[in-house]
């Protein structure tokens, strides 16, 4: 009897210690039996909707930074100011200024925009994996409270999501010697303001039930750039745990390479005179609505991430060549049409074969023309309009998520899963760019900024299943594969198997090595010549 006491003394002990560090480790929202309507976050507390029919609450419109508005307009992201009382979190914030379109109009666009969205599962206490979801547009529009983004499908998985805005355009990219000078290098104010996001979440999404040592960052397009460049950053160091990039990696664009320094701060010159006017003061006092048309009218995609030197202190694959990364499981990859239909007018003044041979020479020289024609054919009219499309895509998104995949592979040390989705469906008829985006997020019916003609089908949504059962297993563990679904082999380097994303999904071996192979053979230190841009 005496002994049968001292064990249980011994177990009763451990338990409380084990109970005393979940307590110490869960906020006191979270150790709740399901996750309340009001939730207490370090500047306050928030009031979100009520539980949908899956059990998943949302949270939206909650402020990560001060507005950037008046004298902060420029400056690098503040932390919230605190309030009293419940700040109502039951709709999204403003839209963050750039090119107005269907699912961003004009009218809901503000400076005050630094909000982001959580959707949370209820019924179980238990942390979390995290995935955090950085929208595309080009760095000039979008915004994370999009239909298409909503994130309770993937919530009902079993992970918290968080949507975000961050500033766009010259908002979030202007470079001036003068900002240098007041708050450190400048231009990639919209960068700093994901890594001020990220830095929230580590601080309040236990909060929401989430584990803020398991988050993910995932995005398509500039998204995907931006998960690149956060990878490259030095500033992200325990912010991330996990990546997926969707078609991007280290914004190669129409412009050829990131631009540097001086690039950007040539841009910002422009705008100067464009506005008339030659002071940051003068800047500032400018009309957000004035200055958001003049962006525009000057060159509506012409501000992007730069190599400030802080931010990014390098182009990122040279930082990726080095192994200067997080080093972090990444799982990325690419549609098989690329160029469709967001780059296919760029194609077009390369289609008869004489133009096209006359610029593939300009950008990759005369002594390369044979290996080119090899891989992208112009013998007939119908073989050079498919080539085209084919170098568009690859110059476009292909080659630098191929990149991306090798490049972390031979430095990082960690697992590293790459896919091409061929998927197509009358619902999906091209596998374009953006066209997995409903499938990620199981919003097949919820497509504001994408035309719909046919309704899906169960087949779409079988494949909706899958792609959301790799996303959200590789969120929680760093290795794709799941249960009922076929194995996702690692990516080993060059001529090894990634998945193809299809009906069925299924590994294939390096589909298009040769091609982006020759591609990657113009990158020096990092970054591509500047004939690169002389093809679009």
């Amino acid at each position: 009897m005496p002994h049968t006491r001292t064990v249980w003394r011994r177990t009763a002990c451990v338990l409380a210690a084990v109970l005393a560090s979940l307590v110490g480790f869960l906020t006191p929202a979270v150790a709740e039996a399901t996750l309340p309507e009001i939730v207490t976050t370090t500047s306050g507390a928030v009031r979100g909707n009520a539980p949908d029919s899956s059990g998943i609450a949302s949270y939206q419109g909650i402020p990560y930074a001060t507005p950037p508005i008046g004298a902060l307009r420029w400056r690098p992201p503040q932390p919230p100011a605190t309030w009293t009382g419940v700040r109502d979190a039951t709709g999204p914030g403003h839209t963050c200024f750039g090119i107005a379109t269907p699912s961003t109009p004009l009218t809901g666009m503000s400076e005050d925009c630094l909000t982001l969205n959580v959707w949370a599962p209820t019924d179980d206490i238990r942390p979390k994996a995290v995935m955090v979801w950085l929208h595309g547009g080009g760095f000039q529009f979008g915004s994370g409270s999009e239909p298409l983004y909503d994130g309770s499908r993937l919530a009902s998985r079993g992970v918290v999501v968080v949507t975000l805005n961050y500033r766009l355009g010259a908002f979030g990219f202007l470079a001036r010697h003068d900002l240098d000078a007041e708050s450190g290098p400048s231009g990639d104010l919209g960068l700093q303001d994901q890594i001020a996001a990220l830095r929230w979440i580590q601080s309040n999404i236990g909060a929401f039930g989430g584990n803020p040592h398991n988050v993910t960052i995932f995005g398509e397009s500039a998204g995907a750039h931006a998960v690149g460049m956060l990878m490259a950053s030095p500033r992200t160091t325990g912010l991330f745990h996990r990546a997926i990039a969707q078609s991007g990696a280290f914004w190669d664009s129409v412009y050829g390479s990131i631009d540097t320094h001086a690039m950007a701060l040539g841009r910002g010159d422009a705008l100067s005179a464009t506005l008339l006017a030659p002071t940051l003061a003068a800047l500032r006092a400018v009309p957000a609505h004035v200055l958001n048309a003049a962006t525009a009218r000057l060159d509506p995609s012409g501000f992007q991430p730069s190599i400030d030197g802080a931010v990014l202190p390098d182009a990122p694959a040279r930082l990726f060549a080095e192994g200067r990364q997080q080093h972090v499981p990444l799982l990325a990859g690419y549609m098989a049409e690329e160029d469709y239909p967001v780059f296919d007018g760029n194609t077009v003044p390369h289609s008869p074969p004489p133009v096209f041979d006359a610029a593939a020479a300009q950008v990759f020289g005369t002594a390369s023309m044979d290996a080119f024609k090899q891989r992208y054919p112009s013998d007939t009219i119908s073989r050079t309009n498919a080539s085209a499309k084919q170098l568009a895509g690859d110059m476009m998104i292909t080659e630098q998520t191929w990149e991306l995949l090798g490049l972390h592979q031979r430095t990082s040390g960690q697992p590293v899963y790459g896919y091409k989705c061929t998927y197509t469906s009358p619902y999906s008829p091209h596998a374009g760019h953006t066209a997995e985006l409903p499938f990620v997020f199981g919003n097949l019916e919820s497509q504001a900024s994408i035309p719909i003609a046919p309704q899906p089908t169960t087949a779409d949504r079988a494949f909706s299943d899958k792609v959301m059962g790799y996303w959200t297993t590789f969120a929680r563990t760093g290795d794709p594969s799941a249960p009922g679904l076929p194995a996702w082999p690692r990516y080993q380097g060059l001529g090894s198997q990634m998945l193809e994303l299809a009906a069925t999904p299924a590994p294939v071996s390096d589909p298009d090595a040769s091609r982006l192979q020759f591609l990657e053979s113009f990158r020096k230190d990092g970054r591509f010549p500047d004939t690169w841009r002389a093809y679009f």
